[in-house]
């Protein structure tokens, strides 16, 4: 049945956000989830939507896309999470035509019965070898792995410390896990230590589980792992490290920050996906216990319930890391990284935000959500893709957009993006300030708080 939006002020384009429609009442399951259609399809409707894009091609530094109305539109490409460019690697082509050839498309089974394949057993032991530790579990997809491994390691007594910034599937595996839940300041070590500390100080039976990222994708920026293990380890507590967005691009080695902060093998538990820099889905979890590895196959339901990697994943994916070990990989991190101060340098001198370190995130920051919705409506027609961020996936009022560098991305790919984007966020902000003074007409307090 047809969803009127005749009775939504067009305002409301400008306004809400997904937060507003998670937590839904009343009786009818499908019937109320009417009112976040309606507010999503005004946002659609005045080319405010930016989500749910597609690609026509493979994505490369430039490719065709369509929204999700079907607009299709050609633009560099700083939307894709390719760190190395090896999803269309010839290399990694090759390696999945032979595999299917010989093995098929699929595992047909879990891991805890007999979807494991010979290639994904030499991806464990390639994953073990690559991170110095004993044991690694393969997941069907990384937020499997994040969600997984907390869920089969914490009970309901237990406690969970986690940064306020970490990824909603470690967010989600935390509160599915315990109610003991403790949110610490965004990278303060100091504000880690009060809270097991005073976790101990009531509570001596149960374990703590500590998590953190090597490196936030919202913001670009790394906490101090080894002072963190070190207080795990004087607390009696457990580490979790994600390393999602810097495994394989970052560092000389490709091992990223635990590699560079030399704690390679000295983590408690380390969990990464490979949907960033190896080209494919899935997930795995490394420690050095044999014990924690035979639990989590069979206790970790994301990946004992699901089937497991096929055996193109496993075999691209060990290709993958095969490529990251080699001259090849190190030459093509330190292009990504060349790309990626370039693209810094020309946003800050276009005097646009730029967040964190350099990784191949790079955060832009806009600021109101209303705003950097008119930015998003303009990119396409500019040339440009690129994701938005808003509330509540980074705090209200500090919306940006999350430019993801490519190594092929060339010098003239970085000049035409920076200058389109700082071109789109002059066009709207005449439009954006007809908007607050709409607002302001119905509420003056809008005035106050958007100036």
């Amino acid at each position: 049945m047809a969803i009127s939006n005749q009775n939504m002020d067009p305002l409301e384009a400008f306004t809400g956000s997904v937060r507003d429609y998670r937590e839904l009442k009343g009786v009818d399951l499908l019937g109320r989830v009417d009112e976040f259609y309606r507010w999503q399809d005004v946002r659609r409707r005045h080319g405010l939507w930016p989500y749910s894009k597609s690609t026509e091609e493979a994505p490369r530094a430039v490719c065709v896309a369509k929204d999700d109305s079907g607009v299709s539109f050609q633009g560099v490409n700083f939307a894709s999470q390719d760190y190395l460019g090896l999803s269309s690697d010839p290399e990694m082509k090759e390696t999945a035509k032979a595999v299917i050839e010989e093995y098929g498309v699929h595992s047909a089974g879990s891991s805890a019965l007999a979807g494991n394949t010979k290639y994904s057993l030499k991806l464990e032991r390639t994953i073990s070898e690559f991170l110095q530790l004993d044991h690694t579990v393969l997941y069907p997809t990384g937020w499997a792995a994040g969600y997984g491994v907390i869920k089969a390691l914490v009970g309901p007594d237990d406690h969970i410390i986690m940064d306020g910034l970490a990824h909603a599937c470690l967010q989600e595996g935390a509160g599915s896990a315990t109610s003991n839940v403790h949110l610490h300041g965004h990278l303060n070590t100091a504000s880690v230590r009060r809270r097991l500390k005073r976790i101990r100080d009531r509570d001596r039976n149960n374990g703590i589980l500590v998590i953190t990222e090597s490196l936030f994708s919202m913001d670009s920026d790394t906490p101090d792992i080894a002072a963190l293990q070190d207080l795990c380890d004087e607390f009696g507590a457990t580490l979790l490290v994600d390393v999602a967005h810097d495994l394989g691009c970052i560092g000389e080695d490709g091992r990223g920050f635990i590699g560079l902060q030399n704690m390679l093998g000295k983590v408690d538990i380390v969990m990464g996906s490979f949907s960033k820099t190896f080209a494919s889905n899935g997930g795995f979890v490394a420690c050095n216990s044999p014990a924690v590895r035979q639990y989590l196959k069979y206790y970790g339901s994301t990946a004992t319930f699901s089937n497991a990697l096929s055996p193109v994943q496993a075999a691209t994916v060990t290709k993958a890391f095969e490529i990251v070990r080699s001259d090849r990989g190190g030459a093509l991190r330190r292009q990504l990284m060349d790309r990626i101060c370039r693209l810094r340098a020309a946003f800050d001198n276009a005097g646009l935000e730029v967040l964190g370190d350099p990784s191949a995130i790079v955060p832009v920051v806009v600021g109101d959500e209303a705003l950097a919705r008119l930015v998003s409506r303009r990119l396409p027609g500019l040339g440009v893709v690129a994701n938005l961020v808003e509330f509540p996936a980074v705090a209200k009022g500090n919306a940006r957009f999350r430019f993801q560098v490519m190594p092929t991305h060339t010098d003239q790919h970085i000049q035409l993006a920076v200058e389109r984007f700082a071109r789109a966020v002059r066009d709207a902000r005449p439009e954006y300030d007809r908007y607050r003074f709409r607002m302001a007409a119905n509420d003056p307090q809008v005035m106050v708080r958007t100036a």
